[in-house]
């Protein structure tokens, strides 16, 4: 169970930084745009916004990982569960506000949920 927390935490992990190099450096773009379902107009409009919320997902990806890390280190294994529980309970927290702000974005809230649930619930089962 432990590899499999490991493995969903990663996953976490990637989203996120996937969803910061989206957020604060490809907001703008055709691709991005799309996937967000926004107009151009939109994307510039908010684009100062979304580059400080993609800096959110970094964070919470980093401090994710280094609880991962920590885990690994027996000296920091108890700084290493408040990492992980705080990173990926933020991810997991986050994913459900987007899907109760608006059901129209069930789909990326439930993406950007799942794994790091799976993975916080596969780490405490073990």
């Amino acid at each position: 169970m432990t590899t499999a927390g490991f493995v969903f935490a990663a996953i976490a992990v990637a989203l996120h930084v996937y969803i910061w190099v989206l957020e604060s450096y490809l907001w703008t773009s055709d691709s991005t745009i799309r996937k967000f379902g926004i107009s151009k107009a939109q994307a510039e409009q908010t684009k100062q916004l979304a580059y400080n919320q993609g800096f959110y997902n970094l964070f919470l990806a980093v401090i994710a990982a280094v609880g991962l890390i920590f885990l690994l280190r027996e000296q920091f294994v108890e700084a290493g569960w408040a990492l992980v529980t705080a990173g990926l309970g933020s991810m997991v927290a986050a994913g459900l506000v987007l899907a109760l702000n608006d059901r129209r974005k069930l789909r990326p809230a439930i993406m950007q949920l799942t794994s790091p649930l799976l993975a916080l619930l596969f780490l405490y089962l073990a």
